[in-house]
């Protein structure tokens, strides 16, 4: 099969890590020849993420090069915009619409932009948001967010469903198994809904 190139972004603290660990795994799973590069920002948490996450036939390089992400997975907005020229021209932004605030705007230095989600549908072929935080606290558990939003990926994706439920049953702790399946079929079934709806 083709390379396919999926870029995960975030600000640390969000689990951006184990969602791409769950997609890479379920790929090796697979069969496919798998490549993944983390890029951590300056802080732990707070700075920006990004996991290229490459699988196919064969891959040799790590790294999705700009305009060749056939997916983003953004966790946060501004992230979405900060890298929107890595999405192909048929790519797919996948976007939370959290908003968590870098340094700039924390110091008052800058402002949060206000116009991130019209320069996404401007510039991107499809847009999918959802507001992943909502749904978290809806389950009861905020932590959860990066498993919605894992669930909004496979909806996207050609993966059959329940390996992607057997995938997480091997990632994530046993005792918050059940809680993550749910969080996985709200962001799966968000997506489904969504083009039931076009």
């Amino acid at each position: 099969m083709n390379t396919k190139n999926i870029l995960i972004v975030g600000v640390g603290g969000q689990g951006t890590l184990l969602t791409s660990r769950i997609l890479g795994n379920l790929a090796v799973d697979l069969g496919y020849d798998v490549k993944l590069s983390e890029v951590h920002g300056m802080s732990q948490r707070g700075g920006s993420v990004v996991t290229h996450v490459r699988y196919g036939t064969k891959v040799y390089s790590p790294l999705v090069e700009v305009g060749e992400a056939d997916i983003i997975l953004s966790f946060e907005k501004m992230e979405a915009l900060r890298w929107k020229h890595f999405l192909s021209a048929e790519g797919k932004m996948l976007v939370n619409t959290q908003e968590s605030d870098p340094m700039p705007v924390i110091t008052g230095s800058a402002s949060y932009p206000t116009d991130i989600m019209e320069k996404l549908y401007a510039d991107c072929k499809e847009v999918i948001e959802i507001d992943g935080v909502s749904i978290a606290k809806e389950l009861g558990n905020i932590r959860v967010v990066n498993t919605i939003l894992l669930g909004l990926l496979a909806q996207s994706m050609d993966i059959p469903k329940d390996q992607w439920i057997e995938a997480i049953k091997l990632t994530v702790p046993e005792k918050t198994i059940d809680i993550n399946i749910q969080a996985f079929e709200k962001g799966y079934y968000h997506g489904i809904n969504l083009n039931r709806e076009v």
